[in-house]
């Protein structure tokens, strides 16, 4: 037997030769790059690449960090008790303007008009004292008083008739003055004829009447301009206020800078004040009975 019949050499083994061609081809494992991974392997004992990396986010823009960094707004204890600082400061800056501007009036006033603002209000403060004298010597009468049972019934009468005419249920006379105010374009608003009772019954005024209503304590003013209503009642103009009352009060209490005479000039009313020493205020209201109030005296 020849050498070339020996079986087992490594030429004669199926497949030996296409394995080693296949070991030393380019594309081979021997042939892989250095320092490549290898693929895991799947349940089949074949490699599977490795997956690809996920691709890079774009860069931010200047406005995008901006953003990102303003939102969601994040807060120090630092900021927070400043901005309550200038909270408060800001506060007491707003009252102090509006406290100047109130004040603005008198300051641009003249020395005239100071002077006639100071005597109002040493009038104010003189009623004020008579007011409390006259009390103070009623109490002396009820406590000097012999037959104290009469003083009592005395005073309460004329208290009675002072409250009646207060509430507008009693008819009253006496000095004052006489206050007509002419609203030819319709621009005087309800508010304006309240601001007028309201300065008159501070200056002293017993009692005021308007064209046919009396007002008291409960009367109300509602309507627009050139449409005013008193009351739930519709007065016209000229609007003719009668006022019983100390007239050296009255009248320069309308006449103050500011006050009601010039606030209807403004408004291109016209605004005429006579002094009587006679004005009867003969207008009434019902007398209301209460519904759940009673005397509590014995």
């Amino acid at each position: 037997m020849s050498d070339d019949d020996t079986p087992g050499r490594p030429e004669d083994t199926p497949g030996r030769g296409e394995q080693e061609r296949k070991a030393s081809a380019p594309g081979g494992p021997e042939a892989r790059p250095a320092g490549e991974a290898e693929g895991p392997e799947d349940a089949g004992g074949t490699r599977r690449d490795s997956a690809p990396e996920p691709p890079a986010e774009p860069p931010l823009t200047g406005r995008q960090r901006l953003v990102k960094g303003l939102w969601p707004p994040r807060f120090t204890r630092a900021q927070l008790t400043v901005a309550l600082l200038l909270c408060v400061l800001g506060l007491g800056l707003a009252i102090q303007v509006r406290s100047n501007s109130e004040s603005s009036v008198l300051r641009g006033a003249r020395q005239e008009d100071l002077v006639r603002i100071l005597d109002e209000l040493d009038n104010r403060t003189k009623r004020l004292e008579d007011e409390k004298r006259k009390l103070e010597g009623q109490r002396t009468e009820l406590e000097s008083s012999s037959n104290q049972a009469a003083e009592a019934r005395k005073q309460t009468a004329q208290k009675e008739q002072q409250l009646g005419i207060l509430a507008g249920t009693v008819a009253a006379q006496g000095p004052g003055i006489v206050l007509t105010v002419s609203d030819g374009k319709g621009a005087v608003e309800p508010d304006m004829l309240l601001d007028t009772v309201q300065e008159l019954r501070a200056a002293g005024a017993e009692a005021i009447q308007l064209n046919d209503v009396r007002v008291a304590a409960d009367t109300y003013f509602s309507g627009g301009a050139g449409k005013v209503e008193i009351d739930g009642k519709k007065v016209s103009q000229p609007y003719k206020f009668k006022v019983i009352g100390k007239p050296d009060d009255l009248k320069p209490a309308l006449n103050i800078p500011g006050g009601v005479v010039q606030t209807l000039q403004k408004e291109q009313a016209g605004v005429d004040i006579s002094r009587s020493e006679k004005i009867v205020v003969d207008a009434l209201r019902p007398a209301k009975r209460p519904d759940y109030a009673r005397s509590s005296s014995r």
